[in-house]
């Protein structure tokens, strides 16, 4: 009997704190194992006895790349609790802070995380020394994201103007035109990285996920939309629970996710876009027609492709909110506080996001559930490594090792997000 382990104990270039253990004999996967050891964070137990509105600023410290989403999320969900619906400007404006995080979150990974895999670096600073203009593209691309949080949120990190109800100020269409030049430019940026990206060499792998995002009749999902998959699953996120369990496994602090009828799916940029090819801007599918996609991708390594799509349609989106922008009466809807249970999901850069909030009659919170991508994915990672390893197992050590690791990349996984939650229980015997 032939054994070989690959193991890697740090996972390097991305979110948080992982490892990855891919067990082979004689030539099959007999196991692989994602492994997160990050403390978990209990955020769910924070928000408890905490009034609704400070559920925004509380669930942005998640984290730092992608706080937006969470708090929207939250938002959401509390605003279905207390029969609230924000509509017109206010509602476009959140979907252009959406198209801020995208682009900032989306750009780090492709340039920054990402990209050397494909070009043969441990890391970004030794690729730019011989891509310096592609390097100096992504981090101008990536603060043009970062100024519309600036603009909308307050700040770039954990936004702060952020609200149930809308937001505590809201720009002029003054303040917004300087964004607008900015994102002219970002657009073109955004179509040089799709096509910078296509000319990459990709492992020819594609494997049969069951694809699971939101998606809206009359738009390109961000915050709102029903909850679907290739597989007949079409759901509102009231009916999440019903679907979708999470359990625990030994080697890891976060929690797994799987569908109760089929087991592991895929959420994220792969998925969105599958599902909604034909709602991104004219622009976005062109460029990626041209990249060598068709409407749909189930070739994890061609996600960065993907994700370069999904920034070119968040500055078309940008652009055409702010030209469309008429500021509202007021920044916020008014809110009465009353008992009730609210679900909502929206797509973070790395996939569906779930929350569900139990309020009490004052406005309290009494419970706080939160299921973040990465742990959604978690088994489709596993997956993805056992299905693809065996077919490598002829590389020499270390480049087996990169790939296995390249594999776990083309998730873009926030380990920290992820540690959210564990149950714990003791048994002394």
């Amino acid at each position: 009997m032939v054994r070989k382990t690959i193991k890697v104990n740090y996972l390097a270039r991305v979110e948080g704190e992982g490892a990855f253990k891919v067990v082979v004999r004689d030539g099959v996967v007999e196991r692989a194992e994602l492994s997160i050891f990050e403390p978990p964070r209990f955020f769910e137990a924070f928000l408890r006895g905490r009034a609704y509105s400070e559920a925004p600023d509380i669930t942005a410290r998640i984290c730092g790349i992608c706080p937006v989403a969470y708090q929207m999320s939250s938002i959401h969900a509390i605003e279905q609790a207390l029969g609230v619906q924000v509509a017109g400007p206010l509602r476009d404006l959140r979907r252009l802070l959406y198209c801020g995080e995208w682009i900032e979150s989306h750009t780090l990974h492709v340039y920054m995380l990402h990209a050397p895999d494909f070009l043969g670096y441990d890391g970004a600073i030794d690729m730019a020394r011989d891509h310096a203009d592609a390097v100096r593209r992504g981090l101008a691309l990536k603060k043009a994201g970062n100024e519309i949080l600036t603009l909308l949120g307050g700040r770039e990190i954990h936004p702060i103007n952020v609200r149930v109800g809308g937001f505590y100020r809201v720009p002029t269409r003054r303040e917004l035109q300087p964004l607008a030049e900015k994102m002219k430019w970002a657009r073109d940026a955004a179509l040089e990285t799709v096509r910078w990206v296509a000319g990459f060499d990709f492992p020819d792998y594609e494997r049969d996920y069951e694809l699971v995002a939101l998606s809206h009749p009359d738009e390109y999902p961000f915050n709102e939309g029903r909850i679907i998959s290739n597989r007949g699953l079409d759901i509102t996120a009231d009916a999440y629970h019903l679907h979708f369990e999470e359990s625990h496994v030994e080697r890891s602090t976060a929690l797994h996710s799987r569908l109760r009828e089929r087991g592991a799916y895929l959420v994220g940029p792969l998925a969105r876009f599958s599902l909604n090819f034909s709602r991104l801007s004219p622009t976005a599918q062109q460029a990626a027609r041209e990249a060598g996609l068709g409407p749909a991708c189930a070739n994890p390594y061609r996600s960065i492709i993907v994700r370069a799509v999904e920034v070119l349609y968040a500055c078309d989106e940008a652009l055409r909110i702010i030209d469309a922008y008429q500021p509202p009466d007021q920044p916020a809807v008014q809110i009465e506080p009353r008992a009730g249970v609210g679900c909502a999901a929206t797509e973070a850069p790395r996939g569906l996001l779930y929350h569900r909030y139990r309020l009490e009659d004052d406005g309290s919170i009494a419970e706080a559930r939160i299921v973040p991508p990465t742990s959604q994915n978690q088994a489709s990672i596993e997956a993805d490594l056992a299905s693809f390893v065996g077919q490598w197992l002829d590389l020499p050590d270390d480049q087996l090792r990169h790939r296995c690791e390249q594999t776990v990349r083309n998730y873009d996984p926030c380990i920290s997000c992820s540690t959210h939650f564990l149950r714990l229980e003791l048994d002394r015997g």
